[in-house]
C-alpha cells in the first residue's frame, strides 16, 4: 500500500520528444501538474521540434520490457498509459503485460502519425493495436485519423459527429471498455451538427452503454503540439488519483483546454508550439 501522504504513481510507456512538447515529456508534465508521480518506459527516441520529426531511433524490445519490469518491481503503479509504441512488436509486448494484469487502469493512446505528418508506427502496428492491445484498454483515445485506421475506414470519409459515434462503437467492439474519439481534427464539426468555423470542439465518449458528446470552447491557437499525449496522460493521472473513468475524462479535457488557452500567446519554435501544462501564464 502507498503510505498516506505519498503521491499516487502512474506509468507512461511512450517515445521521447526532444522538443519536449509531446511524448514522454508531455506525459511527465501533465502528470506532475496533476499531483501524480510519473514513472516511464521509453520506447523510442525521436529528434523533433515544433516543425518536424527528423529522426526516430526505436529501442530494442528487451530494453522496453526491462524498464517496465524495473518500475513495476519497485512502485505501486495505479494507472498506466501508452503513447508512441513505434512497432507492432512493442505493441504486442505491452499487450502481453496488460494481459498478465501488470498495467492497471490502462489508457491506450494509439499514436500513429505526428501532427507534422511523420509516421510513428510501422506497417503491422495497426493490426497489433486492434487485436492485441486495444482489447485490454480501460479507455482508448484515438484522434479521428487513428480511429478511422483502427476501423479500416478512409479518414477523409469522417466528417460528422455521427461518423465519430460510429467509429467509437466499432472500436468498442474491438474490446476496449471505453472509447474517446477526439474531434480536434474535424473541420467545422459541432455538437449541434452545423458546419461552420466551430465555436466549440467535440469529442465523443462511449462506454458501451452511453454515448456522450463532450464539447469545449475552441481555442484559436497554433500551439497544439502534444495535445493528445497530454489528454491521455491527464486521464491516467486522474485515474491514478481515484477518479471514475467518466470523471477522469472530463477533468482531463478541462486540463488540456486550460493548457491550450494559457499557451495561446506563446511563440516557442516556428511550428506548432507546446502547451502551458503548469499554468505559468496565469499565475
Amino acid at each position: 500500500m502507498t503510505p498516506p501522504g505519498d503521491p499516487p504513481v502512474a506509468l507512461t510507456i511512450a517515445g521521447s520528444d526532444s522538443g519536449a512538447g509531446a511524448g514522454i515529456q508531455a506525459d511527465l508534465k501533465s502528470m506532475a501538474a496533476l499531483g501524480v508521480y510519473a514513472t516511464t518506459a521509453i520506447t523510442a527516441v525521436t529528434a523533433q521540434n515544433t516543425v518536424a520529426v527528423t529522426d526516430v531511433h526505436v529501442l530494442p524490445i528487451a530494453a522496453v520490457e526491462s524498464q517496465i519490469t524495473a518500475v513495476l518491481a519497485d512502485f505501486e503503479v495505479t494507472a498506466t498509459k501508452t503513447g508512441m509504441l513505434a512497432t507492432a512488436a512493442i505493441v504486442e509486448a505491452v499487450a502481453r503485460r496488460a494481459e498478465a494484469g501488470d498495467l492497471p487502469r490502462l489508457v491506450v493512446d494509439p499514436v500513429m502519425v505526428a501532427s507534422t505528418g511523420a509516421v510513428l508506427l510501422d506497417g503491422d502496428g495497426i493490426d497489433a493495436y486492434r487485436h492485441a492491445l486495444v482489447p485490454h484498454a480501460l479507455v482508448t483515445t484515438p484522434n479521428l485519423f487513428e480511429a478511422a485506421l483502427l476501423c479500416g475506414t478512409d479518414p477523409a470519409a469522417v466528417g460528422t459527429i455521427d461518423d465519430m459515434e460510429d467509429l467509437a462503437r466499432s472500436i468498442h467492439g474491438l474490446g476496449a471498455a471505453a472509447v474517446l474519439v477526439k474531434g480536434g481534427h474535424l473541420p467545422g464539426a459541432r455538437p449541434d451538427g452545423a458546419l461552420a468555423p466551430p465555436p466549440r470542439m467535440a469529442d465523443v465518449f462511449y462506454d458501451g452503454s452511453e454515448m456522450t458528446v463532450l464539447g469545449t470552447d475552441h481555442v484559436p491557437t497554433a500551439n497544439t503540439h502534444g495535445t493528445g499525449c497530454s489528454l491521455s496522460a491527464a486521464i491516467a493521472a486522474h485515474l491514478a488519483r481515484g477518479l471514475k473513468l467518466d470523471e477522469a475524462v472530463r477533468e482531463a479535457q478541462r486540463f488540456v483546454h486550460r493548457a491550450l488557452a494559457d499557451a495561446a500567446g506563446w511563440r516557442l519554435g516556428g511550428g506548432h508550439g507546446p502547451l502551458d501544462h503548469f499554468g505559468w501564464t496565469t499565475r
